[in-house]
C-alpha cells in the first residue's frame, strides 16, 4: 500500500495506510487547511477541550503514584497506614499512630529537580503554577511539623522498579 496524506480533524496527516483508497496520491496541493508548526498553541485540543480534559484530572487515586505506593506498602508488609484522612494538606497516606504524613509528589506538578519539564508555551502561567505548588508544599510541611507530625515526601520517579528497594528502606526507617 502506498503512503498518502489523509484528512483528520486537525488537518492533514501523513500515513502509511491510506484510509480512502490505495490509489490516492499526494500532489502537493491540499483541499484541507494545513496546521502550521509555529502556531501559538501547539496542542492537539482546542482551548475548551483542553480545559475539559484538565478538569477531569483528580488529586486522588492516581495509578502511577498513590496506588503504586499502596501496592508497594502491601507487598512489603508495611502496615498501619490509612488513605483519604482529613489531615491538613491532604497527605496521600498517613500513619496515625506515628503521626507520619506521606506525600507522593508528581515530578511534573511539583517540579522535581531531576525530571521536571517546563512547558514552552504560556511560561509565565506555568512559572506561577509551579512556584505556588512549591510554596504550598512548604506551608503544609511547616504546619504539620508544628502540629507534631513527621513528613515523608516521595517523588514519582522513586516508585520506579529500579528505585523501590531504596524507597522501601526510607519508608521503613520513617516507620520504625
Amino acid at each position: 500500500m502506498k503512503n498518502c496524506i489523509a484528512p483528520t480533524r486537525l488537518g492533514l496527516a501523513f500515513t502509511t495506510r491510506c484510509t480512502r483508497t490505495s490509489r490516492m496520491k499526494w500532489t502537493g496541493v491540499s483541499r484541507w487547511p494545513l496546521i502550521t508548526a509555529n502556531r501559538s498553541m501547539p496542542d492537539v485540543f482546542a482551548k475548551a477541550k483542553r480545559s475539559e480534559v484538565m478538569s477531569r484530572i483528580r488529586g486522588r487515586g492516581n495509578k502511577d503514584t498513590e496506588l503504586a505506593l499502596a501496592k508497594l506498602l502491601r507487598r512489603h508488609g508495611i502496615t498501619g497506614w490509612r488513605r483519604n484522612q482529613s489531615v491538613f494538606g491532604k497527605p496521600d497516606f498517613i500513619f496515625p499512630k506515628l503521626k507520619l504524613a506521606v506525600f507522593v509528589d508528581g515530578c511534573f506538578w511539583h517540579a522535581c529537580p531531576k525530571h521536571t519539564t517546563k512547558p514552552k508555551n504560556n511560561r509565565a502561567f506555568w512559572q506561577r503554577k509551579f512556584s505556588a505548588n512549591k510554596k504550598r508544599d512548604q506551608l503544609v510541611n511547616r504546619t504539620l511539623r508544628r502540629m507534631g507530625w513527621h513528613i515523608l515526601r516521595i517523588w514519582e520517579h522513586e516508585l520506579a522498579k529500579k528505585n523501590q528497594s531504596r524507597l522501601v528502606g526510607r519508608i521503613r526507617r520513617a516507620v520504625d
